[in-house]
């Protein structure tokens, strides 16, 4: 019988993937206390590829990592929150302007299709899967922008905001799918960058106003 090794990136690699996705969806709430222990019992491996993907969350700002040690999912003040709306805002209106030259109706059509999951999840007070499909309407469309560094900086916010995004769905109550995603279709169906622009930042900040409103 082989003893274990001390490190195996491909456990590493596998616990970062899945609690990143977890986080990004809101699977997790806002101050959720995490233990390296708990984390390597829970994907049955050792501490060290444990440690390895913290370290990576940590540094993404996915976790927070207090001066006693303490692993917890970020809680968020109102002025953060702020802050990574006026990002978001920045970015996102940049990302979808650079995809809109490569935005093909076949494209649009997809958009349209998981947008349409995202009102399915809505009637089934699916939380998590309507964060994802969200995400999946956005991402979708930035990757046509062909930015990869700036699709990854808006990776490391929505990061951040995943477990604050479950709260905010869990306050406003929602009936179908968000408003501005027709918006947001309609201006490229169009073809009209400054509708599109318009649509997303209003799409990208009207719910986060919520959490720091009152």
């Amino acid at each position: 019988m082989t003893s274990p090794r001390t490190s195996d990136p491909a456990a590493h690699e596998r616990l970062y993937r899945s609690l990143r996705s977890r986080i990004m969806l809101g699977e997790l709430p806002p101050g959720e206390a995490l233990t390296l222990r708990g984390l390597a019992q829970d994907y049955h491996m050792s501490m060290t590829p444990a440690r390895e993907a913290a370290r990576r969350l940590v540094a993404e700002g996915a976790l927070t990592l207090s001066g006693s040690g303490r692993l917890s999912t970020p809680e968020l003040s109102d002025e953060r929150i702020e802050e990574l709306a006026a990002m978001r805002a920045l970015l996102e209106p940049e990302l979808a302007s650079r995809a809109l030259p490569r935005a093909h109706f076949a494209l649009i059509d997809r958009l349209a299709t998981v947008n349409a999951q995202i009102g399915d999840a809505v009637e089934k007070h699916d939380a998590v899967g309507y964060i994802r499909c969200n995400l999946d309407f956005h991402r979708m469309l930035y990757l046509r922008a062909q930015a990869p560094l700036m699709l990854a900086m808006l990776e490391t916010i929505w990061l951040q905001l995943g477990p604050t995004m479950r709260q905010l769905y869990g306050r406003v109550r929602r009936n179908e799918p968000p408003r501005h995603h027709r918006m947001i279709l309609a201006a490229l169906r169009a073809g009209d960058e400054p509708a599109l622009r318009l649509a997303i930042r209003a799409d990208v900040t009207h719910g986060l106003r919520h959490l720091t409103a009152g």
